[in-house]
């Protein structure tokens, strides 16, 4: 994995958690504004929509860059769009770059020519 893949698969990793817990706060404010006079909607709304649309712009990029199949790169997809996705995408991602740091040391050690 060249730096520019991983980097690209940090941003996603990186943008991913904030990006859940922003759609957690958001739902838990849709349910104050309802049964109480808080209303934070317009500002949670506001965040959890930046960061949305930073994590499907980094996933269309780890998506290039790491040469994904479609069926990993819908998956990282639909994350994003479930409530608590995030975790799990970012955990899968954490996971694969470890993976690919484990395969690069092996490589340069001669232990495998993949």
């Amino acid at each position: 994995m060249d730096i520019k893949t991983a980097t690209a698969l940090r941003r996603l990793r990186l943008v991913s958690g904030p990006e859940a817990i922003s759609f957690l706060l958001l739902l838990v404010c849709s349910v104050l504004k309802r049964t109480t006079d808080f209303n934070a909607v317009p500002v949670m709304g506001a965040v959890h929509g930046i960061l949305f649309i930073l994590y499907v712009i980094f996933w269309a990029d780890a998506w290039n860059r790491a040469k994904w199949p479609l069926r990993t790169a819908a998956l990282y997809f639909v994350l994003s769009v479930l409530p608590t996705g995030g975790f799990f995408a970012d955990r899968r991602l954490r996971r694969e770059a470890e993976d690919a740091v484990i395969a690069s040391r092996a490589r340069k050690e001669g232990i495998v020519n993949a």
